[in-house]
């Protein structure tokens, strides 16, 4: 089957372009989303007085990717998971959390752009590349860090607690001294 692309499709063609594909390919998906018209002399004629405007599409879309490529260059992500003793996760970081939290800190990015090809399943940190079009990528940075449990919270607590007195001790002489002082000043 024939037909003329309107939209950029991935590993087929970008818009305006002629190209051949299975029938039902083309008659089960790409017509019906409206990726593509079929290739009639009245369509092909339409598609060669919009070449224009779709050139000027394209240079638009390139340039805000670029623009919104330098801005996520700087972006770095942390995440915590709970993990086992050797910092593999219970569960897993996958695009759609990416996605979420990219849009929480007010980027709109579809999750499908985000080129992670297995879920992160082990802490560290990770390097997410991002296409946001055909011809621009931008990374940003993710970080894995292992949950703690309550449990070690509170040993951590009670570490930093002995700590402290340790380094720190006041002896019980030191304040009555300086309290006499305190009281002798005041009766001066």
């Amino acid at each position: 089957m024939e037909i003329v692309l309107i939209e950029n499709v991935d590993n087929l063609g970008s818009r305006g372009q002629l190209v051949n594909v299975a029938d039902g390919y083309g008659r089960n998906y790409l017509l019906p989303k409206k990726l593509a018209v079929a290739a009639t002399p009245q369509n092909k004629a339409w598609v060669h007085q919009q070449r224009v405007r779709f050139l000027k599409l394209e240079a638009k879309e390139k340039g805000e990717a670029a623009e919104l490529a330098e801005i996520l260059d700087g972006v770095n992500l942390t995440f915590l998971r709970k993990s086992g003793e050797h910092g593999a996760l219970f569960g897993s970081v996958t695009a759609i959390d990416v996605a979420d939290a990219l849009g929480a800190q007010g980027y709109k990015i579809d999750r499908r752009k985000i080129q992670l090809s297995n879920p992160l399943k082990v802490v560290g940190e990770y390097d997410v590349p991002i296409r946001l079009h055909r011809e621009v990528t931008s990374t940003i940075k993710v970080k894995v860090e292992a949950e703690k449990s309550p449990e070690v919270i509170a040993a951590e607590a009670e570490a930093a607690k002995a700590a402290a007195a340790a380094e720190d001790p006041k002896p019980a002489g030191d304040a009555s001294a300086s309290a006499e002082a305190k009281g002798a000043s005041e009766s001066a």
